[in-house]
Order: structure tokens, then sequence, then C-alpha cells
């Protein structure tokens, strides 16, 4: 018999970020960044908003200048009367230590705070300025997200390790070392960190590289140098299908190795689109690898020249914006519903297997078939559907079963397919 595989996770340090846990063997968490101007409070709020109702568990949010700063507690006062509890992490490079000892309002709204080994300072005033952000996170008991990124190495490190490779008999090519310089900047921080006093269990390190090799060799090694929380991202994943599909190889490969306590999909959105698509990305990236469950999920063939007509495609965009539209609602009513499957499926040849695989299925007819749509539900040939108004019917019988499945005092499908309660 073949065995799923079992996802031994990395064993991480448990870190609080306001009302979310990361690691320690808490389930992985969707975070997101807004792209508004921090300073305007209402778009930011209206974007944290969005992102928060998609999904988003952390939010982060730039805070880049003194109109920013200022605003950060007028942003976090407006979210909790309308009742959004969202951890907001605050994003700095270069002035943090600068922003946060001179805005304490600012400091104490954040939950975590975001910073760059490779940007906090320069030469003799780089140990300074980041003993500063650390202290101010120890002061107001925050988090703190070392996050070291290629594009913005630490130049003395690099220039170090160059150096050392260029003396070898057989030096490593130049990729090698910038990925060592990323692994060793990061746990070399969060030791200085811990040496000025956070714990780790207020510290969540990140390794960020654009590309998908690069991401999966150096998180390998972060896992097996260190045990603090791990974020994972892609930067720069890139627009359209190209950032999805590198987001989800270098995460979910890592996912599958038990690596990574939070994780974010870094795309550039089309102008005018709304940035929730990063969040989607990733609760169907944890979703389809049965690591977490967020929504009802439809499975639907891709079609074939049996299946000339679009009645089934139709039929599957109808029943996933259905689930979509209703799992904000149905996750209250029905525990349990974000994991159920329906399967909307395009002719007689593999419709009627797949249909009884999930939790309630259709098989329609294909090209010169019977106009007859058999309907399954936990295994078993349920319902026959015939005629015009096979679509409503069948939206009508899935409403029904969430309500029958998932209602209080519902039995299980598996006590339904024992006979037992």
């Amino acid at each position: 018999m073949v065995m799923l595989p079992h996802i031994q996770r990395h064993k991480t340090h448990a870190v609080k970020v306001g009302n979310v846990t990361i690691g320690g063997g808490a389930p992985v968490v969707v975070q997101s960044m807004t792209n508004t101007d921090t300073a305007d409070v209402g778009a930011t709020v209206q974007q944290i908003k969005e992102l928060s109702y998609a999904g988003s568990e952390i939010i982060r949010i730039t805070v880049n200048n003194d109109e920013a700063a200022a605003a950060v507690p007028l942003i976090k006062e407006e979210l909790i009367k309308q009742r959004i509890y969202v951890p907001l992490v605050g994003c700095f490079h270069y002035n943090g230590h600068d922003l946060l000892e001179r805005y304490p309002d600012m400091a104490r709204a954040l939950d975590k705070y975001r910073i760059n080994p490779g940007n906090v300072g320069f030469g003799t005033k780089k140990d300074k300025q980041y003993a500063m952000i650390i202290n101010a996170a120890i002061k107001h008991d925050k988090a703190v997200r070392i996050g070291v990124n290629w594009g913005s190495l630490d130049q003395n490190l690099s220039t170090h390790l160059m150096d050392e490779n260029a003396k070898l008999d057989n030096p490593l090519p130049a990729d090698a070392v910038m990925r060592e310089a990323l692994v060793r900047s990061a746990i070399m921080s969060a030791e200085q960190a811990e040496e000025l006093g956070l714990g780790k269990n207020k510290i969540i390190l990140s390794a960020k590289v654009s590309r998908v090799q690069d991401l999966i060799a150096v998180y390998q090694e972060l896992a097996r140098r260190c045990d603090y929380a791990l974020h994972l991202g892609l930067t720069e994943a890139g627009m359209g299908s190209k950032g999805i599909v590198a987001t989800a190889v270098g995460e979910g490969i890592l996912l599958q190795m038990g690596i990574g306590d939070t994780i974010r999909a870094s795309l550039t959105p089309k102008i005018g689109e709304p940035r929730t698509l990063e969040v989607k990305v990733c609760q169907e990236l944890l979703q389809v690898m049965g690591i977490r469950s967020f929504s009802a999920q439809v499975s639907a063939c891709p079609g074939c020249g049996r299946t000339t007509s679009t009645v089934f495609q139709e039929l599957a965009q109808d029943i996933q914006k259905s689930l979509d539209d209703n799992m904000p609602a149905w996750r209250k009513l029905y525990p349990g519903v974000e994991s159920m499957n329906v399967a909307v499926m395009g002719c007689i040849v593999n419709g009627p297997g797949e249909s009884k695989h999930a939790d309630i299925g259709i098989s329609l007819p294909g090209t010169g078939e019977s106009p007859v749509a058999p309907v399954f539900t936990d295994g078993k040939k349920s319902h026959t559907l015939r005629g015009d108004n096979i679509a409503a019917e069948f939206h009508a019988l899935v409403e029904e079963y969430v309500k029958t499945r998932y209602g209080a005092g519902a039995e299980t499908s598996d006590d339904k397919k024992t006979g037992t309660a």
C-alpha cells in the first residue's frame, strides 16, 4: 500500500506576534504587505481590511519617514474601531533606529519590527543603530524579523567571505559565497540580538533571494544551523504566472521538507488590481499540500474534444465563486467546511470516478452523451439531474450538503460510510 509522506516540521522556537503564534509547531502563517503610502491613513486602513478579509494573518506596512511613523498609531486605532485585530509589522530600512526612538507611540502600536542587517547602518554606526532597534523591541516587548536580502547584503561580511574564498586552492563559485553570506548574516545578526537581551522567542529569520534553487539551498542551511522561527519568501517573485509558479515551487519544496513557519508570495500585481492575490496564492499552496485548509475547493477537468460545451467550465467557476462568497459565514456556522472538496467533471470518462472521490461531485454529459448528470455524495450516487436547470439544482444540493454534513450534530463523512454516529 502506498502511504502519504509524513511532513516532519523543523523544530523552531514559538514567537508571539500580536494574537498570532509563529513557529513552535503552530500552523504555518500567511502574511502580506501593503503598497499604500503609510502616511495616507484611510488608504492604508482600507488595504489592510482587504488583505485581512482575504485571509492574511499578519500584515506588514512601510515605515520610512516621519509622516509614516506618525500615521501608524492612527491606523491601529482605526482598525481596532472596525474590529480588525490583524497584527501589524513595521518595515524599517536605514532610519528605523531613529524613528523607533522618536515615535514611541508607533513603536508600541506595531506588533513586530522588520529589519535588514544590510542597511540598518554603515561603518562605525552599524552596531550602535542595530542595538537601538533591538533595544526598542526589548523595551516594548516586540518580536523582530531579521530579514537578510541578497539585494542588500552586509558588504563587510560579503567582502570578507569573497576574500577568504579567493585564497582557496579551489575557490567556490560567487553564488555559493553569496548564499553563505546570507546564512551567516542572518544567524550572526540573531545571535547579536540575543547578546543584547532579545530572547529567541522574539526572533524570526528570513533570507530572501529571487531564484528558486538559491531559496531552497539557503533555507535548508538555515534550518540545519539554527532553531529560530523562519519566514519563507521569494523576493521579487515577479508578475503573473511566473511569480506564482516560482513562489509555489520554491516555498512548496521547503514546506514539504518541514521548513518554514510563515510565508508570503511577493507578487507584482497588475496596475489597479488588489493585493489580495498574494494571500490567495499562499492559502492555496498550503491547502493543495494538505498543510492547512482555508476554503472549500472545486476539482474540475481541463476539458477535451469530448467536452466542446462550456457548461462544465461555467458551472465549475460558478460553484467556486459561490464557495468563496459563502465561506466567511460558513466557517462560523459549519466548522470544517473549509476542507470540503467539490468535483465538477465534464464527461463520462473520469467524471463518475472523480466525483466519487470528492465530498460531493457532479459528472456532466459530454458532447453527444445522454443529457443526464449523476451526483455523488460521500462516494455514493445520490441524485440524477436532467433538463435545463442542472446548474441551479446542483448549487442547491451543495448548499444542502454543507448544512447536513457540517451543521450542528451532523455525522462525519467517515461515520456515514461506516454507519456509526
